[in-house]
């Protein structure tokens, strides 16, 4: 968790760089666009896919002490990846102008399509190294390793701040996508020392199609790959809308996004990826009752982490944004478009965090199809709201890409609920009487905190953003542990008194 706050904070230093140097220019919605179409062969092929079911698959071999068979299945799959990126995004760089002017930006003009073209074609070199460096991710995840992979992505902004400050001065918005190559590297090599320190690794230059475990990464990889591609083309649906509305409208989507995920990452992935393995080896020594109380923990963790991060993210957008990047050319009126996209996208953290950490438990349950067909229903909805949220918001006279970020966050929120009540049927219950009343006092804890926020943005409406931001920040941090203090919350309890007893020492 540490690592992923190391890394929210370079990812905001360099989106501080970005948006003072490009703002919500054309350029910069060309770069997004054609970042788009990378992201979606990443996430299809080595992403969230491969690793949901590499893992558990894996960490079955580890448990059993079997580590030729784990590293002959991760050669396997590292060839697999080798292969299948490289032709694909060979194929896809020939086709780069057919596929921005018909999928990625077809509202944009002839010059910012090509472009975009351009860019794609540069981008496309990433996946391949990405697939790469997302199997090595799970192998140390699956060997307990976490900080070296939860530092990779510090690596990938830091080739894209170099592609800023060093690149971009001579080479314009080129330079930022050369940067995020030289990312891509430095995200695959940050981990190689650890790789190699791991016991008993072995290469084998092999696809080991014959090799049932390799098999059984395809079984369930094939209904999770169904469930990225959904998420991907809600993704790019989002893309073709945007481009259609007022410039800026795609890069606010997209750095307001990028603000809400700051805390999520913190809070639910960093989470769900140090619990997956855990999940994993429950379930592979029977020990379902075990993954019942360690689930139920976990949520209570989340729950109490996300409700006031949601809360004080909406209340606080503003000023946040304003203190982040309004310098350069980044102007008010910038800030408020990405502020009103935070709003709608705000409110939607809750269900992407319990989401993380449910995906993840089906998962180690050898059960990718369940949460697969909850999320292709979910973003089908997304798309549906996607589109009437957008022509509702228009008609309102409201920018319409807050109804871009609204529909993902009601979408989110469905399939958050539709999950707890499949995965409590799977387990015969999720200890709900632990986790209830954590989210009463949560809640409450949650509200006063709010309403303490509420009371300095009205006394400090004249004030700089910066002071707004971090006072709010503080001021809502202290109301909301005194508060949880007061009405019981157990975690916040163990917090203060292990802080105590640390500093006593």
């Amino acid at each position: 968790m540490a690592a992923f706050i190391l890394s929210n904070l370079v990812g905001l230093v360099r989106q501080i760089l970005v948006s003072r140097e490009f703002g919500t220019q054309d350029v910069i919605d060309a770069y997004n666009a054609a970042s788009t179409f990378p992201d979606i062969l990443f996430s299809l092929i080595a992403g969230g896919a491969l690793a949901s079911a590499f893992v558990p698959t894996v960490t079955d071999y580890l448990a059993k002490g079997e580590r030729r068979h784990a590293w002959y299945l991760t050669s396997a799959i590292a060839n697999i990846i080798l292969l299948v990126l490289s032709v694909f995004c060979l194929l896809s760089a020939f086709l780069a102008p057919q596929i921005v002017s018909h999928i990625l930006a077809p509202e944009f003009s002839p010059q910012q399509q090509a472009l975009t073209t351009d860019l794609l074609r540069i981008l496309l070199i990433a996946p391949t190294i990405f697939g790469l460096s997302g199997l090595l991710m799970g192998m140390l995840n699956a060997h307990r390793v976490f900080l070296w992979p939860a530092l990779a992505p510090s690596m990938y902004w830091l080739g894209m701040i170099f592609g800023v400050i060093f690149l971009s001065p001579s080479m314009g918005i080129y330079g930022l996508a050369w940067g995020a190559v030289i990312g891509a590297c430095l995200h695959l090599g940050v981990q190689i020392p650890s790789l190699v320190r791991l016991p008993g690794r072995q290469y084998f230059s092999s696809l080991g199609l014959h090799f049932p475990a390799v098999r059984e990464v395809g079984r369930l990889m094939g209904p999770r790959l169904l469930g990225v591609a959904a998420v991907q083309i809600n993704f790019l649906v989002n893309t073709v809308l945007a481009t259609g509305q007022p410039v800026g409208s795609l890069t606010s989507i997209k750095y307001a996004w990028a603000i809400m995920t700051m805390p999520q990452v913190v809070i639910a992935q960093a989470i769900a990826i140090a619990a997956l393995p855990t999940f994993s080896a429950q379930v592979s020594r029977g020990e379902v009752s075990q993954m019942r109380n360690s689930l139920a923990a976990t949520l209570r963790g989340i729950l109490l982490l996300s409700l006031p991060a949601s809360l004080g993210l909406v209340l606080l957008r503003v000023p946040i944004i304003s203190m982040l990047f309004e310098r350069g050319e980044f102007d008010a009126q910038s800030t408020h478009l990405v502020a009103w996209a935070l709003l709608w996208y705000g409110v939607g953290l809750l269900g992407h965090s319990v989401v993380e950490i449910l995906s993840r438990a089906f998962y180690a349950l050898h059960n990718t199809l369940t949460p697969v067909l909850v999320g292709v229903a979910a973003m089908s909805l997304n798309v549906i709201f996607s589109i009437g949220f957008s022509n509702l918001f228009t008609r309102m006279g409201w920018a319409p890409h807050g109804g871009l970020a609204l529909a993902n966050s009601l979408a989110t929120t469905l399939e958050m609920l539709a999950l707890l009540f499949l995965m409590s049927r799977k387990l015969t219950g999720i200890s709900w009487g632990e986790i209830m009343p954590a989210l009463w006092q949560t809640v409450v804890a949650t509200l006063g905190m709010s309403a303490g926020l509420w009371v300095w943005l009205q006394l400090t409406q004249d004030q700089p953003g910066w002071l707004i931001a971090i006072g709010g920040a503080l001021i809502g941090g202290a109301l909301f542990i005194l508060i949880a203090l007061s009405v019981g919350i157990r975690e916040v309890r163990l917090v203060v008194s292990e802080v105590q007893r640390r500093l006593r020492r």
